[in-house]
């Protein structure tokens, strides 16, 4: 069974104001480091991203949302993988996750019941990480009849098919950084780490 690593890229980074995909915390944009956290464990690594972003990707392999599932969130970049790849399973990673790291993703995949149909990273307010998980292929139809009813919420389906919960060793790789404030904290504790 193929595993494809899908580093997703796609949001619309209103709070942020500037592409999340293209901010750096390591020297290099998130897109990149993400690409190389997921590229170790997975038979292909692709930027998932709407279609206006193509062009920042222009040397990379990327899936842009197709054109039926545009604009309902998260599960268009899924739904776009499956329908491409329809005999892959996909590791997701989001490009917002600036503590993530390769032993967390690597910890993770190896927790992974046999027969599950996905697995999320799951944090302390009992939430799923949608973007921070796995989806079997035989969650592509599941994850299609939902789409059809209008029901677009990744969190809702995990929910609904009640989807491995992984509890990382550290809360802190699933720290999201949606707006410029919280990057600059971000900036400046990891500074304040590469000193010591």
């Amino acid at each position: 069974m193929a595993l494809y690593g899908l580093a997703v890229c796609g949001g619309k980074s209103l709070r942020m104001g500037t592409d999340k995909s293209q901010l750096r915390y390591f020297g290099i944009p998130q897109a990149d480091r993400v690409i190389s956290l997921l590229s170790p464990l997975c038979d292909a690594v692709f930027i998932s991203c709407n279609r206006t972003q193509s062009s920042i990707f222009e040397n990379k392999k990327t899936l842009a949302d197709l054109p039926e599932y545009e604009e309902i969130g998260p599960m268009a970049a899924l739904l776009s993988a499956f329908k491409t790849y329809p005999n892959a399973d996909f590791l997701i990673a989001g490009c917002d996750y600036p503590f993530l790291t390769a032993n967390a993703l690597s910890d993770f995949l190896s927790a992974i019941q046999k027969g599950t149909i996905a697995a999320a990273f799951y944090n302390s307010e009992e939430k799923y990480e949608p973007l921070l998980a796995w989806y079997a292929q035989d969650a592509a139809p599941l994850l299609l009849e939902r789409f059809e009813r209008g029901h677009h919420s990744l969190q809702h389906f995990l929910g609904e098919i009640n989807a491995e919960k992984y509890i990382p060793v550290s809360e802190k790789v699933m720290l999201s950084v949606d707006s410029p404030e919280a990057y600059d904290q971000v900036k400046a504790a990891l500074n304040v780490h590469h000193e010591n």
